[in-house]
């Protein structure tokens, strides 16, 4: 039991200082003067001055605490400021007296005082979301902390503190007599027995060295890296500073970050991974983690409710009640024995697997030959469309496939894609840790070794010595607490005879464990260590292989040209879609935000039957004669305006600009070109030339071509002329290049832009600007090129064409991405006479542009299009997802704009409104945080700042709530 000293000083509340008698201190004992300000504490006082040239903080506690301890700690202060790696941390200046700790009485009542210089920086706490890097980051800190002090001594380390772990179960049993609610209190008592049971064994085995034994987010201070995210460099408070146990250094730090967690306590594993790797712990450390962490929560929760009984003003204790319960409702979310295996996992250690070889057979009377396995997975061929949505599907799926053959079985470790939640910010739970079987009901099954019969409410459960078999829609023939025999008779499947049945099997490796049916991907690995395999129970491999998606990323990174890069730096393996979302091989579905290129969304069941019957049929290249390609044709220049009836079929956007360019060329007779800054084209030789967009090539602004002209972007958000009315100062800046072409006597080939600013974003050109550009461009006789690949063909909602907007026609649209839904196919529009001009240079072909397939799939997608009122969703949906943009702009100031218009938007993102700084890191930080809570985005723009918001047209007003949902919390809590 702790002493009476030590349970004395669990009672005290704080010091009965005011701030003006901490200012009275200050300026009579240390010569200071300035503003004050309280900062919180359980038990001292402190108080913050800020003289305008440094601040530091008056520390006030009570003379119950030994003066040594003081000393320790302010000594422990000047032994890390002397090592050159260790974190930032306060140093003690002395009084006027030259003395470290004064003794002062303060409305009768005396006082042990000290003053400490003022880390600067932000604390944790209040940051509702910490992604890994600050995560890891804090477990390194914590390591390097502890290894600095592992040489330091004082005779004030030895002390008695009711936060020392290793007094954790006695401290907390004293503690809980505060708590009122008799239920609280017997759960907290259970939890804190349970976690003390796992580490008693195991103390005196574990390493006592000098540790902070306060590393927590309240007492860490951090600095923005890059991209704004916090990245701990400073600690403070060393009142607990004590010779406790290294790994209860840990601990303290991991329980804080549970407030953090959203719930998962596996958020704590990047933490512990960079503690090892600075200071490495021993097995048994690690094997004792969880339980001390368990045990912190519980003196955490348990102490905060008393304290509030005996101080309750304390606002300090007050703002944290509710943190420290989310800390222990995390921590008791799963059994101790998950997160030992999730531990020593991600260090690189293993625990040994659970011996199950010697398990007999469940259903002896069932050969493994007539055992059909169901495959359930996103690569299912029996979850065609949106089948796995249906309710009820995976029964239905397997009472087909047992009709078949007498049994279907589904697979264990198999991530179902029937499990998957669509719009959702969490992982969901689609590992399978059990197996369904499909059989007639009343076959038999027999105990597959020997047990004894257990209850858990509808569960069966048979266990063994080491592996509990539980089993659900079972008609069990015994007791509960009946012994069993191997091969023994153990019970009949559950049905009505003549029908199939449904029997659920699962193992567990420990008594009185529950598993849950479903894992989540992320914890996985672990829970299959405590709920193994149940196929040896049927004789046969019912398992289904592991996603191997990290050998087909070094595979691709092998083979696959450097060049064409994959979004993010640890991508999902994404290998299904079904209208807005996609999905990976965990079964976890993602909202696709980026995707313009799947118009009518991702696998539309009305285009796939459409090319599977025309290439069943025939698919060759256009210089053979048939007729889906004439009206395909036909049908793009009926969307085209009247005078450009000419159409070109080609494989894709950089080859339809490649072949404008070319046009222009044919039908002017010169070379020059105009475009625009900041704007993008392809990459074939010729659409790159008028590519200046610096995000898709650096270089690009010094490595044109000398027949390329890049003029003024018309960004009329951050161009040097901003808003509606800067169309005439646009126009203006174009003319100095045309004049001095016109001076050296140069003809002008034309000018490509797009119709609305696709790669900065969606941002529309300034009224008329268009009108004025291109009539200077015909009056020297040049041709003006409409790049419609990103924004035309819908997307904009309110107009089929961007040029719309501007009130021109072009005399060249280009256009591709949306028109094949993913197949390759674009097309050039044009009148007879400039195409006409291109002859003279001879033919023109592109294998796949207007092939029978190709062209077919341009029909279909035009009148899915018609038919499902894409243009018109893009123009409503478009609209209120931009509204819901804007309405952040009022909450956030790192939004700058929202750009575009229908289902083609930007969002910018900004440092500082007046200036436009670019937020590049924290917008790429940001799309990360977004993939975590299940939205595929991708910045955009010269700056690399700006959210290009381009999904699939088919998207519904509630994906873009959840979009906006989710993008609302990312800046809310942080990314």
């Amino acid at each position: 039991m702790p002493d009476d000293a030590l349970l004395h000083r669990t009672q005290l509340p704080r010091p009965d200082v005011t701030a003006e008698e901490a200012a009275a201190i200050l300026d009579s004992f240390y010569d200071l003067r300035g503003d004050i300000k309280e900062l919180g504490s359980q038990q001292d006082r402190n108080y913050r001055i800020d003289t305008g040239s440094a601040r530091y903080v008056l520390k006030i506690c009570r003379v119950d605490y030994a003066t040594v301890e003081l000393e320790a700690q302010n000594a422990a202060m000047r032994h890390l400021s002397a090592k050159p790696d260790s974190p930032r941390v306060p140093q003690p200046f002395p009084a006027s007296n030259g003395e470290d700790i004064l003794f002062l009485a303060v409305g009768g009542e005396e006082y042990q005082v000290r003053l400490l210089s003022y880390l600067d920086g932000e604390p944790l706490t209040r940051r509702k979301y910490l992604a890994e890097p600050s995560v890891a980051a804090l477990g390194a800190m914590t390591a390097r902390l502890s290894v600095n002090l592992a040489d330091f001594d004082h005779p004030g380390l030895e002390r008695d503190l009711q936060w020392d772990l290793r007094r954790a179960g006695p401290v907390a049993l004293h503690l809980l007599q505060a708590v009122t609610d008799q239920q609280a209190r017997d759960r907290i008592a259970k939890v804190m027995v349970a976690a003390v049971r796992r580490i008693q064994p195991l103390g005196d085995l574990l390493r006592i060295q000098p540790i902070h034994h306060d590393v927590t987010d309240d007492n860490v201070v951090s600095r923005p890296d890059v991209s704004s995210r916090p990245i701990v460099d400073g600690v403070i408070d060393f009142g607990d500073l004590v010779n406790g146990w290294l790994v209860a250094d840990l601990a303290v730090t991991c329980a804080a970050l549970l407030h953090h967690a959203d719930g998962d306590p596996f958020f704590i594993l990047p933490a512990v991974k960079a503690y090892h790797a600075v200071n490495p712990l021993t097995e048994t450390e690690l094997k004792v983690l969880w339980p001390l962490i368990v045990a912190r929560a519980c003196i955490l929760i348990a102490s905060t409710e008393q304290q509030l009984a005996i101080d309750p003003d304390n606002e300090y204790v007050i703002g944290n009640a509710a943190h420290e319960r989310e800390i222990f409702e995390v921590a008791t979310s799963v059994p101790l024995t998950l997160m030992e295996h999730a531990i020593f996992e991600a260090v690189g250690l293993e625990t040994p697997a659970p011996e199950i070889s010697s398990l007999g057979l469940l259903l002896p009377g069932v050969s493994p030959d007539a055992i059909r396995l169901l495959e359930l997975d996103l690569f299912s061929p029996h979850l065609s469309q949106d089948t796995w949505s249906r309710p009820g599907i995976e029964l239905k799926l397997l009472e087909s496939a047992a009709r078949e053959t007498g049994i279907a079985v589904t697979r264990y470790g198999e991530y179902r894609l029937s499990e998957t939640i669509p719009d959702s910010a969490s992982e969901p739970q689609t590992y399978a840790l059990h197996m369904d079987i499909c059989l007639p009901a009343g076959f038999q099954a027999a105990a597959p070794f020997a047990g004894r019969v257990e209850r858990y409410g509808e569960r069966t459960v048979l266990a063994g010595d080491s592996i509990r078999l539980h089993l659900l829609g079972l008609d069990c023939l015994h007791e509960a607490g009946m012994a069993l025999t191997e091969g023994e008779p153990l019970g009949t499947v559950e049905g009505s005879s003549g029908h199939f049945g449904l029997l659920r099997i699962q193992l567990a490796t420990e008594a009185g464990l529950v598993p849950p049916f479903f894992a989540r991907p992320s914890h996985a690995s672990a829970w299959s260590r405590l709920s193994p395999s149940p196929s040896r129970l049927l004789g046969v491999d019912c398992d289904a292989p592991p996603p191997r998606s990290a050998e087909i990323l070094s595979r691709r990174e092998s083979h696959f040209a450097k060049p064409q890069k994959n979004y993010y730096t640890r991508p999902p393996q994404i290998e299904r879609g079904w209208k807005q979302h996609m999905f990976d091989v965990t079964g976890r579905t993602y909202l696709d935000m980026v995707n313009n290129v799947a118009t009518v969304g991702h696998g539309h069941p009305r285009l796939a039957e459409a090319v599977y019957q025309q290439w069943s049929m025939l698919n060759t290249n256009s210089r053979f004669h048939y007729e889906v390609v004439a009206a395909f044709s036909e049908r793009l220049a009926r969307l085209a305006p009247d005078n450009l009836d000419t159409v070109f079929l080609v494989n894709s956007g950089s080859e339809a600009n490649d072949l404008a360019l070319r046009l222009a060329w044919a039908a002017s007779g010169a070379r020059n070109m105009l475009c625009l800054l900041e704007g993008y084209h392809g990459w074939t030789v010729g659409s790159d030339a008028v590519s200046t967009s610096i995000a898709d090539n650096p270089q690009a602004l010094t490595t044109r071509p000398d027949w390329v002209h890049p003029v003024m972007a018309p960004n009329t958000y951050r161009g040097p002329y901003r808003g509606p009315n800067s169309t005439a100062d646009y126009v203006a800046a174009v003319r100095p290049t045309l004049d001095a072409l016109d001076a050296k006597g140069e003809k002008l080939g034309g000018f490509i832009c797009e119709t609305v600013y696709g790669n900065a974003g969606g941002i529309a050109l300034p009224p008329g600007y268009l009108q004025e550009i291109y009539a200077e461009v015909r009056r020297r006789g040049g041709i003006c090129i409409a790049d419609e690949v990103q924004v035309g063909y819908g997307r904009l909602g309110h107009y089929f064409w961007g040029f719309d907007q501007q009130g021109v026609v072009p005399d060249i649209i280009t256009v591709a991405k949306g028109m094949g839904a993913g197949h390759p196919l674009g097309a050039v529009i044009t009148s007879r006479a400039i195409a006409d001009a291109l002859e003279k240079e001879g033919y023109f072909f592109s294998s796949a542009g207007g092939s029978p397939v190709s062209c077919v799939v341009g029909m279909t997608v035009l009148d899915i299009m018609t038919d499902e009122e894409l243009q018109e969703n893009a123009r409503d949906t478009g609209d209120y997802l931009k509204a819901r943009l804007e309405a952040l702009g009022q909450r956030f100031p790192i939004v700058g704009a929202v750009h575009g218009m229908g289902l083609y938007l930007g969002l910018e993102f900004v440092r500082d409104r007046q200036t436009l700084q670019p937020a590049t890191e924290e917008t790429a930080a940001i799309c990360d945080r977004l993939l975590a809570l299940g939205v595929i985005m991708q910045p955009t723009g010269d700056h690399l700042n700006v959210l290009k918001i381009k999904p699939p047209l088919c998207l519904t007003r509630e994906s873009a709530d959840f979009f906006a949902d989710c993008l609302a919390r990312v800046l809310e809590e942080g990314w």
